[in-house]
């Protein structure tokens, strides 16, 4: 099996923190299983360096195949097969563009290649990047999701500050400023419906099979509980990518270790992912309430 490296990109935060937090030793233990010999150490590269280095070494190999398997295995979701579902389900959303796909068959999981590529959900325009770019929303003020008043006007100076990044040419500081607006969104959100987000199937949990409490939530969880319940949609959470990683960009050495290099195209992706999120929570944060 060959992925391409996007699927490769979902299947590292499935192995990284998705699942669960691997920690540098834990991922080390785990690639390890797949036929490497490396040792946990002063300077090791970050964990999504690292990661990434090994997928690509098994890619189009047998222990690929093994990998996913290994993360996925439902003897580690004993008594979460619900959350198991929801983990194949969305990554059968990354492998459908390698005409692959995973299948479960109780504790047995099977890879059938597929003839063309499965594509559906979501809305019309949930394809391409062009399509998605193509969305038009209204400017929905941040009050209007039912936040504290505080925390909105704290948001609102924030979307003001990020689009003038944007017209500045000024990319990172507009991913960062998006990334951590739009966490700041879903937390509130969240907050106000702890049962929700705490019960969906693929809210973040510890060694233990506890859900973490929410400041221990990457925004990565964050975005996949809001498509879990429905706050969101396919289009948007699929380009999210470069939001969820905004937290590494923080720091010069991460973004120097993974290669990124900000341009004002990803800048005005994230800026339109941050207002359909808005958009699209705005729609439908009120249905969740009723259920």
């Amino acid at each position: 099996m060959i992925l391409s490296p996007k699927t490769l990109e979902k299947l590292r935060l499935l192995i990284n923190e998705e699942t669960e937090y691997r920690s540098g030793p834990q991922l080390v233990s785990f690639f390890n299983q797949l036929g490497f010999c490396d040792s946990y150490g002063q300077g090791f590269p970050s964990r999504w360096m690292y990661t990434d280095e090994r997928l690509t070494k098994i890619n189009g190999t047998p222990e690929l195949d093994k990998c996913i398997k290994m993360v996925l295995s439902p003897a580690n979701f004993i008594g979460r097969a619900k959350e198991l579902d929801a983990h194949i389900s969305d990554f059968n959303q990354f492998l459908a563009f390698d005409k692959w796909k995973i299948i479960r068959k109780k504790a047995e999981l099977c890879f059938q290649k597929l003839s063309e590529i499965e594509f559906g959900g979501g809305s019309p325009s949930s394809g391409t990047e062009e399509e998605f770019l193509k969305r038009e929303f209204s400017d929905i003020p941040i009050t209007n999701i039912g936040l504290e008043s505080v925390v909105s006007d704290v948001l609102e100076r924030r979307i003001k500050e990020i689009e003038r990044c944007y017209v500045g040419d000024a990319p990172l500081a507009a991913i960062l400023l998006a990334g951590s607006t739009l966490e700041g969104i879903l937390l509130g959100v969240a907050t106000k419906h702890p049962k929700r987000f705490n019960t969906s199937a693929v809210s973040p949990k510890d060694k233990s099979g506890k859900v973490k409490p929410f400041q221990e939530w990457s925004l990565s969880s964050f975005i996949d509980v809001a498509r879990n319940l429905g706050l969101i949609q396919v289009d948007t959470h699929k380009f999210s990518d470069d939001l969820r990683h905004f937290r590494n960009y923080i720091h010069p050495f991460e973004q120097m270790s993974s290669g990124f290099a900000p341009r004002q195209h990803t800048a005005k992706i994230c800026l339109h992912v941050l207002k359909a999120a808005i958009h699209e929570i705005h729609e439908n944060v009120n249905r969740i309430e009723t259920q």
